[in-house]
C-alpha cells in the first residue's frame, strides 16, 4: 500500500494528548497544499483533535475518520482512531491516562510501519514518565524503536539546514557519561552517522567533527584524560576506515566560532552538549531523526510544552519540518538503494582468435 499514487504515506502519532503535539498537527494539516505530495495518517482519536481545537480556538483541519489503515483515503488527512471514544483527556499537565493513550497511538503506528502499510513515522512528543508501563520501559521513543527494530545500536541525530549533530550517550545521567564512553561506542556512533549522511542525507563523502568531553577538550590531559585515552583513539580508528573524521574539539570554541558550519555532521559526547547548542541555533526548524534504524522515524525537537496548551501559541514549524525530513530521507534511501543495487560488473574482453 505504501507510496500510493506517488505520495509518501506518513504516519503521525499524537504523542501525549495533553501536550502541544495535537495542536502542531492541526496547524500543519490545516493547509491542504501539504496533501500534494503526502498522505497523512494521524494515530490518535478524533475526540482529542476536537478537544484541542475547541480549547485553543485552532483552525479547522478537514480529515477522514478511519478505524483501520486499510480504509485509508489517499487524498485526505486520515485520523485513525486507536482508542475508545470519550476518553477523559486532561490538557496541560502530566497524566498517567494520557501516557497510556500516547503508547496506544505509538503501538498502532509501529505495527502498520512494520507491515509496510505506511512509509515513514513522525512522532509527536511524549511524556517520558507518564508513558511508562509494563509494555513501555524505555527512556524514550528512540530506545523503544531500536528495540522493536531489533537493532543493537542507533544514533539520536538532530538535523536542520544549519547543523546535524548526534550524541554518543543519550538519556543517561550526567554523572554516568564518562564511564559510558568507550572507544568502541564512539566508533559505532561514527559508523552510524557516516552511513546515515551518505544514505539518508545524500552526502557522498561526509566530513564529521567530534567534540571532546572536558573543557577545552581536556587541555592535553590537564582537565581530563578521556580525550587522550578514549576519544582520540576512536577518531584514529574511524580515520583508518577511510572516514573524514576530525577532532576532538572543545565544544565552547567549536560553536562560538561557527566551526560546525564546516562539517556535514557533529558527534557530541552527551545529550545536552549536543542538544543545547542545536536548540539555541535551530529550535524552530530542528528535527530529531533516529539514524541506524531500518525504518524512517523523525520527531519535532521540542517537548510536550504543557504551559502552552490551549493558548494557540505552539509553533508548528518543527513538526512540519519533521514530516518533510522523513519524506526526504525516505526518497534518499530509495535513490541510494537504486544507485547501489546493480554496481557495474567488471567486464572481460572476448579473446580474439589469431589468424595465421
Amino acid at each position: 500500500m505504501s507510496s500510493t499514487a506517488n505520495k509518501t504515506i506518513v504516519g503521525v502519532t499524537v504523542g501525549d494528548p495533553g501536550g502541544i503535539g495535537i495542536e502542531t498537527i492541526i496547524k500543519v494539516f490545516h493547509d491542504p497544499r501539504i496533501l500534494d505530495s503526502i498522505c497523512p495518517v494521524i494515530y490518535g482519536h478524533a475526540d482529542a483533535i476536537r478537544t484541542h481545537r475547541k480549547e485553543g480556538k485552532l483552525p479547522e483541519m478537514k480529515y477522514s475518520n478511519i478505524s483501520s489503515i486499510d480504509d485509508l483515503k489517499i487524498n485526505s488527512v486520515n485520523v485513525l482512531n486507536v482508542w475508545e471514544d470519550k476518553k477523559n483527556i486532561i490538557l496541560g499537565e502530566p497524566n498517567k491516562e494520557n501516557g497510556l493513550l500516547s503508547f496506544k497511538a505509538l503501538e498502532a503506528a509501529v505495527a502498520d510501519l512494520a507491515a509496510t502499510k505506511i512509509d515513514v513515522l513522525v512522532t509527536a512528543p511524549i511524556n517520558k514518565d507518564s508513558i511508562q508501563s509494563d509494555d513501555f520501559k524505555f527512556p524514550g521513543h528512540t530506545e523503544y524503536l531500536a528495540n522493536m527494530s531489533n537493532v543493537e545500536d542507533q544514533l539520536m541525530f538532530l538535523v536542520s539546514d544549519r547543523m546535524r549533530i548526534g550524541v554518543v550517550t543519550g538519556h543517561v545521567p550526567l554523572k554516568d557519561v564518562s564511564s559510558e564512553l568507550t572507544k568502541e561506542k564512539i566508533v559505532g556512533k561514527l559508523d552510524i552517522m557516516h552511513e546515515s549522511l551518505q544514505k539518508d542525507f545524500a552526502t557522498a563523502t561526509p566530513t564529521i567533527a567530534v567534540l571532546g568531553l572536558n573543557p577545552h577538550a581536556g587541555d592535553n590531559g590537564l582537565l581530563g584524560s578521556e580525550e587522550k585515552d578514549v576519544i582520540l583513539p576512536a577518531i584514529r580508528e574511524a580515520q583508518a576506515k577511510g572516514m573524514l573524521v576530525y577532532g576532538p574539539f572543545g565544544a565552547d570554541g567549536f560553536f562560538g566560532t561557527s566551526q560546525y558550519s564546516k562539517f556535514d555532521g557533529v558527534l557530541a559526547m552527551y545529550h545536552d552538549q549536543g542538544l543545547a547548542p542545536f536548540k539555541a541555533l535551530a529550535f524552530e526548524d530542528g528535527v530529531n531523526f533516529t539514524a541506524g534504524l531500518p525504518i524512517v522515524r523523525t520527531s519535532p525537537d521540542h517537548g510536550t510544552a504543557y504551559d502552552l496548551v490551549g493558548k494557540n501559541l505552539a509553533s508548528e514549524s518543527s513538526m512540519r519540518n519533521a514530516i518533510f525530513t522523513a519524506c526526504d530521507v525516505h526518497k534518499n534511501r530509495q535513490n541510494y538503494k537504486d544507485i547501489t543495487a546493480n554496481p557495474l560488473q567488471k567486464q572481460s574482453k572476448p579473446k580474439q582468435k589469431i589468424r595465421g
